[in-house]
């Protein structure tokens, strides 16, 4: 497992330009998979408390990894802060359901093959042929994990999202060694949360 590099903290909360909901942006509905293969929509996902949506390039990627288990290990303040983690990727459900399995994570992980997570939170991040032969060559195939040829991963990128559907925080980073920490995430989770009216 790869460690991720912490985030600046001038650079928390911050979205590489052309990328993501911005704060106060109403996130449109959409309909994707669990890692069991049951359709979940964002409704579902809001049904009652806010969600920390957390989009990662793949289970194949070992700062995902990193990252997931990060998130895992921090469950219980997330927990006491009211609010539910939520991992997406455009892995198919086969992957995702992998992914579950292998670390035992506490919170969902979605399968999002079709990208309309991806879309609907302006985080889908299109590879050239080249890039996806390079990566192939190191022997990380996303067309397989996937099971579609769009060439396309997340833009590693996290959203806290309210009932109402509303970016009550954003931060996106297209440099994938690079992203906030579980404890900053807590930290800036809980900032917001007790801004929030």
């Amino acid at each position: 497992m790869v460690p991720t590099s912490e985030t600046a903290p001038d650079r928390l909360g911050t979205r590489t330009e052309g990328t993501g909901l911005p704060v106060g942006a109403t996130v449109p509905d959409f309909t994707v998979e669990d890692a069991s293969g049951r359709n979940t929509t964002l409704g579902d996902l809001l049904d009652g408390r806010p969600r920390l949506f957390v989009f990662y390039r793949g289970g194949w990627c070992p700062f995902c990894s990193h990252q997931l288990h990060e998130l895992m290990a921090a469950e219980d303040d997330f927990e006491a802060l009211g609010v539910d983690v939520v991992a997406i990727s455009v892995d198919r459900v086969s992957e995702a359901s992998r992914t579950v399995s292998g670390i035992d994570l506490p919170f969902p992980v979605l399968a999002d093959p079709d990208l309309r997570a991806h879309e609907a939170f302006d985080v889908a991040l299109s590879l050239s042929v080249e890039e996806v032969e390079r990566l192939r060559e190191m022997g990380l195939d996303i067309e397989a994990a996937s099971g579609r040829t769009h060439r396309t991963m997340a833009v590693p990128s996290a959203f806290l999202v309210s009932i109402e559907y509303q970016v009550l925080w954003a931060h996106t980073d297209v440099d994938y060694r690079v992203r906030p920490s579980a404890e900053q995430l807590v930290t800036e989770v809980r900032r917001v949360i007790q801004e929030t009216p």
